[in-house]
């Protein structure tokens, strides 16, 4: 499998445990000029964007620590592009920014919730 091809089993996966929590994804891969969210999605009424990490390996720490402070302001302007492309007012809009990571295996995820 090529890199683009693991990326999407691992969002499949992130995708696939939210909505067993009743979290409904909307979009993928959402792109834009100030960045991309790898899913979007709905927990009643609040936006979710979620960042999906995996990693073969750690040796320099875990998925979920390679979301790095720039990575997390590229994701949060994406998601402000987003929202007012959907005629959605920034400031009365309810939405978390979550991480769903994979260290070494793809059936052990860690969901972290508000994560920035």
């Amino acid at each position: 499998m090529n890199k683009r091809q693991i990326g999407e089993q691992y969002e499949q996966a992130a995708a696939n445990l939210l909505a067993k929590q009743g979290i409904n994804c909307i979009a993928r891969n959402f792109n834009c000029k100030m960045g991309e969210i790898d899913l979007i999605c709905r927990d009643n009424n609040c936006f979710v964007f979620v960042e999906v990490r995996f990693r073969q390996q750690n040796n320099y720490g875990s998925a979920a620590a390679t979301v790095s402070y720039a990575k997390q302001r590229k994701v949060q302007k994406a998601a402000m592009f987003f929202l007012k492309q959907q005629g959605l007012n920034i400031h009365h809009t309810e939405m978390r920014f979550d991480v769903v990571s994979f260290d070494f295996d793809v059936s052990q995820p860690n969901w972290i919730k508000s994560a920035f």
